[in-house]
């Protein structure tokens, strides 16, 4: 199986909700999982996936392991989204001028 991507990473909820848990500061893996209706090791799973696609890092911390957000793969995410927002941009401005348009008749 090859390594996920930020792309496939982020495509399940709870990955998504565990990356804005971690925008506050690093977590252990138990308080990550008191935050879901899944057991620590499905969390670990998640964090796994996670990990492999380089958005956490963790931190060995005597028995515990804490959770750190690493948010610099996002910046894929946001380049290929911007191709989107221009064309948005372009739709709505165009839709603007019509309306501006049917606003003069």
């Amino acid at each position: 199986m090859s390594e996920p991507d930020v792309f496939s990473a982020l495509s399940n909820p709870v990955r998504r909700e565990i990356l804005l848990q971690l925008r506050k500061g690093p977590r252990a893996v138990n308080d990550l999982a008191s935050g879901f209706n899944l057991g620590r090791p499905a969390v670990s799973e998640h964090l796994q996936v996670l990990r492999k696609a380089r958005l956490v890092r963790e931190e060995p911390r005597g028995r515990e392991r804490y959770y750190h957000l690493d948010p610099r793969p996002l910046s894929e995410v946001d380049d290929w989204l911007k191709a989107f927002t221009h064309y948005w941009k372009q739709r709505l401005a165009a839709l603007e001028d019509v309306l501006d348009e049917e606003s003069r008749k």
